[in-house]
């Protein structure tokens, strides 16, 4: 690997202090980590001065020694001593920026890697869905059961706010521009002059990066966080979703051909905006502005889609047929949005769809901006896509637009006009705390808990009212939840995932969400229209979350709220802070008994058990392959069915690059097929 330098021939200007060995197969990579060695030093000489750049190459070959030579440190202290803050930042930031440029390198070469493996003979990628569903078939799984999995299967990402990974969006796009750049001469494919230009590119990414502070001044605010989530939802997985349901689609048909990948098979999920637990910025002002961003940022991707899509449907009425729901939108959309439509060119007049598509995004703008004709809900958007291509699909039109109609179509029915689904958290204290308000009850929360349920039932029920309905300590609790009524009818019905209490330790604290929620007013077809997912994070309470289960399955009250919801019960799982209390392996093991005993209650009482893996990015705190953790959870407790946190450096490791969140796509999907249609054999020691 090559340190800093400006040249070309080595690491440092005397002579290489070590030479790590490539394979044959890496050896592009060994020339991409010597090209942004090389520009990194560049820079630092240009930016820092040749002091920062022969201090950074000597430390650099001091660490070196002291590690492969066994030089003393002390040569190392001496470098250091003495610095101020301004040069220690300057050279922290140095390494820093190198270490990241060649993280990129290693990232670019796993999507280089990738593309031989689709040149080869069979073009398989180990673990790949193509790899996994072909094991499957050989393993004797057969149609009928894979279709009966993919019916019911669904796979959900939660991307969580961490302020130590709040990378400004600025960054990201200069990151992105190296990664082209790369990408673009990713086979040596460039003549001399493109390959020239684009090494400048790398360069002034890298010299705009050092010119600009990694961090704000100010504290990351609940905005700030959505902007660092927004970009991987709405410039990463909204690209690459199509592409993914495509691979998966492929693979499925290549061996069961008569076999259908449902587009509901990917959906995605946030806590930026709807995390409260110890936040009390956070509340119903932050969820209702954090969706209005969501909802801002999908329409306009629409919009970007439906411009090269009204100039890919150029069919005219007199060299095709078209459907008479297609044309009947038309006019209807013609009256409907006449000032639209008069922008409409006259030239055009025998293109339906082209002029369809136009009068489509006259209707997301009006969306977007609250104006009179736009769409209800996504569900609109969706059904005027879908006319026009079953409409293309009878009019001999498979090759001549609808792929690219259908990816539209693919991204509307995933993100529809939310983006992802807003989980809400909040611990189970403050609950207690609004309700101890509501019902002048300052003992509540110390009440016996077969008490505090009989209790719960009676305002479940609406037999007992608040005695100070208006109290406010209870107030920011309630707008909480007559908020989500307000935002559910505009947003769908998949615009807030579960309501997860924290610190859930008996069946009281979620019959306390069920209460709260009715008195908010949150109620739809006399049930409230949230998945309540105890969040259970002890070892301690690991190990009590059966007897917290068994109580609530027992429940009148909370039986007839998890019919209402498909007879669905979300378990949320806390990976970090069950470590934190009893170390890795009690936390583990915990873990992995508390799912089997869940799995079996749940099975008994006719549930089918939803687990959420509240997942940190160290191994302490639950983080790894996500596709190894899958196939060792325990037998049964899959299902088709993987919703975890992704946060911190996790994100951007798993996400930041378009094929590297296709590639991690994949992974976990074929995980998740395994681990529910071929699971890993029985292990005795958790019987």
């Amino acid at each position: 690997m090559s340190g800093f330098n400006r040249n070309t021939h080595g690491p440092g200007q005397g002579g290489d202090v070590r030479r790590i060995e490539f394979g044959p197969a890496d050896a592009r990579l060994r020339e991409d980590v010597t090209l942004l060695g090389t520009l990194v030093g560049e820079i630092l000489a240009e930016q820092g001065g040749q002091e920062l750049f022969d201090r950074v190459e000597s430390l650099r070959r001091s660490a070196i020694l002291r590690r492969e030579l066994g030089d003393p440190v002390s040569q190392l202290e001496t470098e250091l001593h003495g610095l101020d803050l301004e040069q220690a930042s300057d050279l922290v930031r140095a390494f820093s920026v190198y270490f990241q440029a060649v993280n990129l390198a290693e990232r670019v070469h796993r999507i280089r890697r990738r593309r031989e493996h689709e040149r080869a003979e069979h073009g398989v990628q180990p673990e790949g869905l193509h790899d996994t569903v072909a094991r499957l078939h050989d393993e004797g799984v057969d149609a009928a059961a894979l279709s009966a999995l993919l019916a019911r299967m669904r796979i959900e990402p939660v991307f969580t706010a961490h302020p130590t990974e709040a990378v400004r969006r600025v960054l990201l796009h200069k990151e992105r521009q190296i990664v082209d750049a790369l990408v673009a001469d990713l086979d040596r494919g460039l003549t001399p002059p493109e390959r020239r230009r684009a090494h400048e590119r790398i360069r002034v990414a890298l010299a705009a990066s050092w010119q600009t502070a990694e961090t704000p001044p100010a504290r990351p605010s609940v905005a700030d966080e959505f902007e660092h989530v927004g970009f991987y939802l709405s410039e990463v997985l909204y690209r690459v979703l199509p592409d993914f349901l495509e691979v998966f689609d492929d693979a499925v048909r290549a061996r069961f051909p008569r076999v259908e990948v449902p587009d509901a098979v990917l959906g995605f999920g946030s806590w930026v905006g709807g995390d409260m637990d110890g936040n009390p910025n956070v509340g119903a002002g932050t969820i209702a502005a954090t969706l209005a961003a969501q909802r801002a940022l999908v329409l306009a991707a629409y919009r970007r889609d439906l411009e090269p899509l009204a100039d890919l449907l150029s069919q005219s009425l007199g060299r095709v047929g078209v459907d008479e729901a297609v044309l009947e939108r038309l006019e209807a959309y013609r009256e409907q949005l006449a000032e639209g439509a008069a922008r409409l060119h006259p030239r055009h007049v025998d293109m339906p769809y082209r002029n369809l598509v136009l009068l489509l995004d006259e209707r997301l703008r009006r969306t977007a901006d609250g104006e009179e004709g736009g769409y209800a809900d996504a569900a609109g958007f969706v059904a005027d896509l879908e006319a026009m291509l079953a409409s293309l699909e009878r009019n001999r039109g498979s090759h001549a637009g609808c792929g690219a109609l259908r990816r539209v179509l693919q991204r509307a029915r995933c993100f529809g006009f939310h983006l992802a689904s807003l989980d809400l958290r909040q611990e189970s204290s403050a609950h207690d705390a609004a309700l101890a308000a509501l019902l002048g009850d300052p003992g509540w929360p110390a009440r016996p808990v077969a008490e505090r349920v009989a209790l719960l039932q009676e305002l479940i029920e609406g037999s007992r009212r608040p005695v100070d309905p208006d109290a406010a300590e209870a107030a920011a609790t309630l707008d909480v939840f007559r908020t989500v009524a307000t935002l559910r009818p505009r947003y769908g019905e998949r615009v807030f995932g579960p309501y997860i209490v924290s610190m859930s330790r008996s069946a009281a604290d979620a019959l306390a969400v069920l209460a709260l929620a009715r008195l908010g007013g949150c109620v739809e077809g006399g049930q409230v229209p949230l998945d309540v997912a105890p969040l259970f994070e002890t070892v301690d309470d690991l190990q009590a979350a059966a007897g917290t289960l068994r109580q609530l399955f027992a429940d009148p009250a909370y039986r007839t709220h998890l019919a209402a919801r498909g007879d669905r019960q979300v378990v949320m799982l806390g990976y970090s802070d069950s470590a934190k209390d009893g170390g890795i392996i009690a936390s583990r093991w915990a873990l992995q008994q508390t799912q089997l005993e869940l799995t079996a209650l749940a099975a008994e009482a006719g549930i089918r058990i939803a687990f959420f893996h509240g997942r940190g990015g160290s191994i302490s705190r639950g983080g790894g392959k996500t596709g190894r953790a899958v196939i060792a959870g325990p037998r049964g407790s899959v299902d088709g069915y993987l919703r975890l946190t992704e946060q911190g450096e996790v994100i951007h490791r798993k996400y930041g690059i378009r094929p590297l969140a296709l590639r991690n796509l994949e992974q976990t999907t074929g995980a998740v097929l395994r681990a529910s249609l071929r699971p890993r054999p029985p292990e005795p020691r958790e019987a």
